[in-house]
């Protein structure tokens, strides 16, 4: 399957490029941090860029990565966030549908119920999305854990290993549980829709058990002998369990909290196989 890979650079996109680029041809792009010396250069709010790139590559599949998830650079860039986390979609699905071809967008729960601005951008792409001519999928991770060839986005996961690398005791947060997502099982998930066919859905991705920071954090960092304080902070996290009936109405891959623990501490301790990418 020939797939176009938007915001192969990014974190999730980063890791999900590394578990598809040997089982599809697979071409990835970025807006300013080339991570590869193979991906193509786009701003995705350039119409006229994107309309170049989707037509040259002619793929059958879009994946969508590109987005910035930050809730606090959405609220203090109100503008820019909706012109990246939303326009850009619409310009996506419509050239999509001028030439054929699938979507398969990468949401997150927060669209669910919004209650931020970036929750509310990811909730009408998705209703863009699901306008998909050709077929759709829509994937809706949690926060997401796991190594990714990306370390240097200011995510969740690569704050752990800034901990972990600074050999310093760290504190979490207790007072928001949430169903994490193994950033691996997203490309597991992706590869599974494929193969089978898989379209027109929105599912979940996640682990079924509910979690703090403070237990995510722990459960990571203690086995490399970091020492994790809880701490309870306020916040307008909304709290809300989700079924993951998709995982199951499809036979698609599942994790359990535990599993994903054990994956991601391995996965630190064999980081140097994700460090693939030629930067030449």
């Amino acid at each position: 399957m020939k797939i176009l890979l938007l915001g192969a650079s990014s974190y999730v996109g980063a890791r999900i490029y590394f578990e598809l680029k040997d089982k599809h041809t697979v071409t990835g792009t970025y807006a300013t941090h080339k991570l590869s010396k193979d991906f193509l250069q786009l701003d995705i709010t350039n119409k006229d860029s994107l309309d170049a790139i989707i037509r040259r590559q002619n793929p059958d599949i879009i994946l969508h990565v590109a987005n910035n998830a930050s809730s606090k650079w959405c609220a203090v860039n109100p503008d820019k966030a909706v012109e990246l986390n939303q326009t850009a979609t619409r310009h996506i699905v419509d050239l999509a549908n001028q030439t054929g071809i699938k979507i398969l967008y990468i949401s997150t729960m927060g669209a669910i119920n919004p209650k931020n601005l970036y929750g509310k951008t990811k909730a009408e792409s998705e209703k863009t999305v699901r306008q998909a001519v050709s077929g759709y999928l829509i994937l809706r991770p949690s926060l997401i854990l796991g190594y990714s060839p990306n370390t240097v986005n200011d995510r969740p996961f690569n704050r752990l290993l800034k901990n972990l690398y600074a050999g310093k005791p760290a504190v979490y947060d207790t007072s928001w549980r949430f169903q994490p997502t193994y950033i691996r099982h997203i490309s597991d998930v992706i590869c599974h829709c494929i193969k089978n066919n898989i379209w027109n859905d929105t599912i979940s991705v996640a682990v079924p058990e509910l979690k703090t920071r403070f237990d995510t954090a722990r459960d990571i960092l203690t086995p490399f002998g970091i020492k994790v304080e809880p701490t309870k902070e306020s916040n307008t996290f909304t709290f809300f369990e989700d079924k993951l009936d998709g995982l199951y109405k499809y036979s698609l891959p599942r994790y359990s909290y535990d599993q994903m623990i054990e994956l991601i501490v391995r996965e630190i301790k064999e980081c140097e196989r994700f460090k693939v990418f030629d930067y030449r």
